[in-house]
């Protein structure tokens, strides 16, 4: 069975419109996750928590994309 790691991680941004964080050295690492479902849950729970600040922005990684790169997901693949 292939594992699909994701990484949910967040941050303060410079400006809300823009991927740039003020602060690399403050990132809120939520954790790694088995699955896009797991990542995924826990990713809405960390932007539910956050949603008055409009800087702070959460991701989820692709982390078996990385470890994996000839091998693209597909969408389908992507939600379980």
């Amino acid at each position: 069975m292939t594992q699909r790691l994701h990484l949910v991680f967040g941050g303060e941004l410079v400006d809300p419109s823009k991927n740039v964080f003020k602060d690399v050295d403050a990132l809120h690492v939520v954790g790694i996750f088995p699955d896009y479902a797991t990542a995924f849950n826990a990713w809405k729970s960390e932007a539910q928590r956050t949603v008055d600040n409009a800087h702070m922005r959460y991701f989820i990684a692709h982390l078996h994309r990385l470890r994996d790169e000839e091998n693209a997901a597909t969408p389908t693949e992507e939600l379980g």
